[in-house]
């Protein structure tokens, strides 16, 4: 699968990459160039960091379905028992 930006967002990383090469490595980078190295990163490393991200959610995900368990469980057989004790406080 591979990871897309969308327009908006390809924009803002390929200025924010041309900022890096100025501020951080005091060399200029094109447009074109910023773009195909944003490219090359998304393609060659994206899928690193999509994984972990899937990886994480999805233990995230199982602990809370475990917790589901003891966050809403109900006994049953219980009109009685209520019954029983409202009889009792009278």
């Amino acid at each position: 699968m591979a990871i897309e930006l969308d327009r908006e967002a390809r924009a803002e990383a390929v200025r924010s990459i041309e900022r890096y090469f100025e501020q951080e490595l005091d060399q200029r980078i094109g447009n074109i160039a910023a773009g195909s190295l944003l490219a090359y990163f998304l393609e060659e490393i994206g899928p690193l960091v999509y994984n972990q991200a899937v990886a994480q959610v999805q233990e995230r995900l199982l602990e809370r379905v475990q917790e589901l368990d003891l966050e809403h469980h109900e006994d049953a057989f219980q009109y009685w028992r209520r019954r029983d004790a409202a009889r009792g406080r009278r």
